[in-house]
């Protein structure tokens, strides 16, 4: 009898035969500067935690005391039985700090994106996406029963050119929703989220934005894109986050409009139908908003570093791309390459992992470096030499 699983094998040895398969590393303790990974110390470079909170005394003791006074979980989904103080207390700082009327939190970003894009737009409706957004917001419109379309990168006269074409469209759409990426998270680069949403106003569209790779690095101190431009809330109608980046935890949420709340977690069900954040995840958020808050030094020195880092690669003549952020992309073209890249940093004590197809194109494999305020300079030096050495055994540059 035929196994009707043979192709999960079948499958999965074409992707390592293609040098497109991932290969797990095991952390072998707290994310920090020099960790242990796959038995070996290293220097961290690819981790989201930008600026080193999840390891930050504030939060570890934040967590052990919720342990302490809340356990270690909520028992229920938020609806029901699930809904702690530690979850609106968390909610209305996040909105206090964002600048927002209201905010939500959701269990993951993936799980906010995928919960309350289908339900912003359905039937009769039309979502117009950046060509490079998130695999999670492309999952989410995919969830939706809106038409879709696409604009090119970043290139505000396209958004026009589909907003136009909506515009003239019979029968007229009932809503257009216009969502991108706050920080692109392959490319460093950020989204001209001002003109968009200028763009969007022109003709009444809502505007969508996924700042995960925004917060704790743009704006007022890390406030995010929205703060970055000086936005109002009636020009960025939904600010999509997470907690498991800058902030150095878990979580996904959505700032905006009172409004906004009550509709998502009422409609989302990747809201309604998840168990609610443990207790010590909901504290160790709120300690993280307030390092934010009280201690501006940690955004500063990640801007130092990342500044420090690019000039030294462009100095060497790696290709960086058009970042404009402390994620930094090495791109080497293709993914062999940029896997034997890896296993050279690694020998060398440097730990960022190779980026290949399908989340980039198949000739732009590159490592993608992401900056850390709890590095030193001298560890970032430590970071551009391997990268040199590698380089030229490789001739990269």
């Amino acid at each position: 009898m035929r196994d009707p699983t043979s192709f999960l094998a079948q499958e999965y040895q074409q992707l390592v035969e293609s040098e497109l398969d991932w290969r797990l590393h095991v952390l072998e303790g707290p994310s920090t500067p020099w960790c242990e990974v796959d038995g070996k110390k290293v220097l961290m470079f690819c981790s989201n935690n930008y600026l080193g909170l999840s390891n930050h005394p504030a939060l570890k003791q934040a967590a052990i005391e919720a342990v302490r006074t809340h356990g270690v979980g909520s028992g229920s989904v938020r609806p029901i039985a699930g809904t702690m103080d530690l979850h609106v207390e968390l909610e209305q700082r996040l909105a206090r700090f964002k600048g927002a009327g209201a905010s939500l939190v959701y269990q993951s970003g993936f799980a906010t994106n995928a919960g309350l894009i289908p339900q912003l737009v359905g039937d009769g409706d039309l979502v117009i996406s950046d060509e490079l957004n998130h695999g999670s917001i492309i999952d989410g419109v995919r969830l939706s029963k809106a038409e879709r379309a696409v604009y090119r990168h970043g290139d505000v006269p396209d958004l026009e050119r589909v907003l136009d074409e909506a515009e003239r469209h019979q029968p007229s759409y009932r809503r257009v929703l216009v969502i991108t990426d706050g920080v692109f998270s392959m490319d460093g680069d950020i989204a001209p989220l001002d003109r968009i949403a200028a763009a969007a106003a022109k003709h009444g569209a809502m505007v969508y934005v996924d700042d995960a790779h925004g917060e704790g690095v743009l704006g007022e101190g890390g406030r995010g894109i929205v703060s970055h431009f000086h936005l109002g809330r009636n020009q960025v109608h939904v600010e999509m986050g997470t907690f498991s980046k800058a902030f150095g935890v878990v979580g996904g949420h959505i700032s905006g409009s009172q409004a906004l709340r009550d509709f998502a977690f009422n409609k989302s069900r990747t809201w309604l139908l998840s168990g609610s954040h443990p207790p010590p995840v909901a504290a160790a958020c709120i300690a993280a908003i307030d390092v934010l808050e009280q201690e501006p030094q940690h955004v500063q020195t990640l801007w130092r570093h990342t500044e420090r880092f690019k000039k030294a690669m462009r100095q060497l003549g790696f290709d960086i791309g058009h970042s404009e952020t402390p994620i930094t992309p090495v791109i080497v073209g293709e993914s062999s390459v940029a896997k034997r890249l890896s296993q050279r940093l690694f020998e060398l004590g440097v730990f960022a992992l190779p980026i290949v197809f399908p989340m980039v194109a198949k000739d732009k494999a590159r490592i993608r470096t992401i900056m850390n305020a709890a590095l030193t300079p001298e560890d970032v030096d430590v970071a551009i030499a391997a990268f040199e050495k590698a380089g030229r055994e490789l001739r990269l540059i």
